[in-house]
């Protein structure tokens, strides 16, 4: 699958941060990537959900091509009409408010980090979840509730407070008068896709309103499309004050953002924070085609059906006692396996041209591009079917 002396070459040249897959990819189409041998893989993992659009879309390709050859940036020092187009089409697909733009989904959750503390002065404290993921820079690391990501970079930033997603609770016990902000994700899913219950979002909703605390939805991955809406947050009924997203806004080019609701928006001034690369017109080029792409009713109504489909089959593996465990909401799925052999499914799935990626020990996390058809999921679950009894044997 892949020439070993490219291993080497990697060995030599770049820090040893990441446990890549024996596999190079040259080319992608669609839900599909291909090695140099010309070998189509089926992709389940879209980039960790920043494919949503499909490798290589083809209105995203003429798109960075146009503007690459015109203009690829000029800092936030002057004014491009890509840049401000994509902030309204933010403005008017949400919340109604206004957009700060970056660079990725790390950035975006440090801006409205500090957002929330300007707007909250006095406030010291933030609340978040336990098992979340908001990134891996210092206060998105801080705000991520996982130990094992944060223990080897100790001591973090102080006044953050985590509270279990189903700890209603511990919610009321956490956020009060000293509290700036609540960060939560609709679906948490770097911990293996676990949906945040509906009454725990209405509760901090209703807490944040009575404390005068801000409540963040972080979009990054279940933004665009990825669970039905535009936005996962349209199909609870609960609006928050200030939003991330990145991961796919891009159609692949780096690119992320905050949005708040009005008044909420004014909080930053000209100083109070900036990004050199942001909002550059080459990535909002790409973004403008690839939220076209993604706004599609058609396609909206497509990852409704499919990913429900796909959910009821990975639910027959676990009423078949290949699984214990099936979640998802869209096309973001997670299966829990019964033996903590969820690296040893990986393997076994990408030698059979499958391309998943496991989010513990026990589980397997599905994102594949929106636009997969319904022949590639199926061939997805009768590779499951077939392949994790030889693994739990």
């Amino acid at each position: 699958m892949i020439d070993e002396r490219l291993i080497e070459r990697e060995q030599k040249a770049l820090m040893p941060n990441y446990r890549r897959q024996p596999v190079q990819f040259v080319r992608g189409e669609g839900a599909g990537l291909f090695d140099p041998d010309g070998r189509r893989y089926i992709d389940c993992v879209a980039g960790i959900s920043m494919i949503n659009v499909g490798h290589s879309h083809p209105a995203v390709v003429a798109a960075i091509q146009e503007q690459a050859a015109r203009l690829i940036n000029v800092s936030n020092l002057f004014y491009t009409e890509q840049m401000i187009a994509l902030a309204e089409w933010i403005r008017d697909n949400s919340m109604g408010g206004r957009v700060f733009f970056c660079n990725s989904g790390t950035e975006a959750v440090e801006a409205a980090l500090k957002l929330c503390r300007k707007h909250g002065q006095g406030r010291p404290e933030v609340v978040a979840l336990v098992d979340s993921f908001h990134g891996r820079t210092y206060g998105a690391l801080t705000l991520t509730g996982q130990p094992g990501k944060q223990d080897a970079f100790r001591p973090l930033l102080p006044g953050v407070v985590h509270v279990d997603r189903q700890d209603m609770e511990g919610l009321h016990a956490a956020v009060g008068p000293r509290t700036a902000a609540v960060f939560m994700e609709i679906v948490q899913g770097e911990s293996g896709v676990h949906p945040t219950p509906p009454e725990m979002l209405r509760l901090a909703r209703e807490l944040c309103d009575r404390h005068g605390a801000l409540l963040v939805f972080d979009e990054i991955q279940t933004g665009l499309a990825r669970t039905g809406p535009t936005f996962a947050y349209r199909d609870l009924g609960i609006a928050p004050d200030v939003m991330t997203m990145a991961k796919s806004l891009g159609g692949g080019v780096p690119i992320g953002a905050i949005t708040a609701r009005p008044g909420i928006d004014a909080t930053f001034q000209p100083g109070d924070h900036g990004s050199t690369f942001a909002g550059g017109p080459l990535a909002c080029a790409a973004g403008l085609a690839a939220t076209a792409v993604l706004a599609d009713p058609a396609l909206q109504a497509h990852v409704r059906e499919e990913g429900a489909r796909f959910l009821d089959g990975l639910r027959g593996l676990v009423a078949d006692g290949l699984a214990t465990e099936a979640r998802g909401r869209g096309l973001m799925c997670g299966l829990d396996l019964p033996q903590a052999r969820a690296a040893d499914l990986v393997s076994a799935m990408l030698a059979r041209g499958i391309l998943v990626n496991a989010t513990g020990p026990r589980t397997i996390r599905f994102l594949p591009p929106l636009v997969i058809g319904r022949e590639d999921l199926d061939a997805v679950l009768a590779a499951l079917r077939e392949t994790i009894p030889a693994l739990t044997a």
